[in-house]
C-alpha cells in the first residue's frame, strides 16, 4: 500500500513539474512575441520619424535623416532575406556570419548618425558629412550585394529544378503517347486465298473431303482484340488550388 502511496505522489509531483514547464515555455514564448511587437512598433515610428524630418528640415538636418533611412532600409532588407534563405540553402551561414559582423558597423553608424542629429554646430556637421556618406555608402553596398547574390543564387536554382521538371515532363508525356501495343500490328506472312476463276467451271474435287480431327476442334480459335489498359485511374483524383469547385445540380 505504502508503494502504491508513494507512485501516486510521484506522478502527481511529475505533473506538477511538467505543468509549470509549460507554463514557463509559454510565458516566455509570449514575452518573446510581444517584444518583437514593440520593437517592430518602435522600429515603424522611428522610420516614419525620420521621413518626415527628412522633407520638413532642409540642410544637414534633412540629409542625416535621409543617410539613416537608406542605412536601415539596406541592412533589414539583407537580414530578412538571408533569414528567410538559410533553411533552403545551408551554404548562407557563411553569408549570415559576415552580415553580423557588417551590422556591427551598421549600428556604429547609425548611433552616429542619430547623435549628430542634435548636433548645433551645422558647420562641424557640414565637415562630417563627407565621410558620413561614404561609410554609409560602404556599409550599404555590401549589404545590398550580399542580398542580391542570394537572391540570384535562389532563383538560379529554382530555375534549374524547372528545367529538369520540364524535361522529364516532356519525357513522360512522349512515353503516354505510345499506347499502341504489338497486337495492333497487321500479321505478316500470311497467304491469300484463291478462289475459282470466273471463267472456268467449278474445281473438281480430287479426293474425299478431310475430317475434322479432335486436335483441331481442341486448337484455339482467334478471339477478340486484346483490351487496352486503362487511361483513367479507378481512385478519386486529387483536388488543387486552381480546380473549381464543381456546382451542384439543380433540383429544379
Amino acid at each position: 500500500m505504502e508503494a502504491v502511496i508513494l507512485i501516486v505522489v510521484l506522478m502527481f509531483v511529475a505533473f506538477l513539474a511538467l505543468g509549470a514547464y509549460a507554463t514557463v515555455k509559454a510565458v516566455g514564448a509570449a514575452k518573446r512575441g510581444v517584444d518583437r511587437k514593440v520593437e517592430q512598433a518602435r522600429r515603424a515610428v522611428e522610420d516614419t520619424t525620420l521621413r518626415a524630418r527628412s522633407f520638413a528640415q532642409p540642410g544637414a538636418a534633412s540629409e542625416l535623416a535621409q543617410l539613416r533611412l537608406r542605412l536601415r532600409g539596406s541592412m533589414r532588407a539583407t537580414q530578412d532575406a538571408l533569414h528567410a534563405g538559410v533553411g533552403d540553402d545551408p551554404t548562407l551561414q557563411e553569408s549570415l556570419g559576415l552580415f553580423d559582423r557588417l551590422s556591427a558597423h551598421g549600428r556604429e553608424l547609425d548611433a552616429d548618425l542619430k547623435r549628430l542629429e542634435s548636433e548645433p554646430d551645422k558647420a562641424h556637421l557640414a565637415r562630417l558629412l563627407p565621410d558620413l556618406r561614404a561609410r554609409t555608402e560602404q556599409i550599404t553596398a555590401s549589404a545590398d550585394a550580399l542580398r542580391h547574390a542570394a537572391r540570384d543564387r535562389a532563383s538560379h536554382f529554382a530555375s534549374d529544378d524547372l528545367d529538369d521538371l520540364s524535361r522529364q515532363i516532356d519525357v513522360e508525356a512522349g512515353a503516354l503517347r505510345h499506347w499502341t501495343t504489338t497486337t495492333d500490328t497487321p500479321q505478316t506472312g500470311s497467304t491469300p486465298r484463291t478462289g475459282p476463276s470466273p471463267h472456268s467451271g467449278p474445281t473438281p474435287q480430287t479426293g474425299p473431303t478431310p475430317r475434322t480431327t479432335p486436335a483441331a476442334e481442341a486448337a484455339p480459335q482467334p478471339g477478340p482484340e486484346r483490351a487496352r489498359p486503362q487511361i483513367t485511374p479507378s481512385g478519386p483524383r486529387p483536388a488543387y488550388p486552381w480546380q473549381k469547385k464543381p456546382r451542384p445540380e439543380s433540383t429544379t
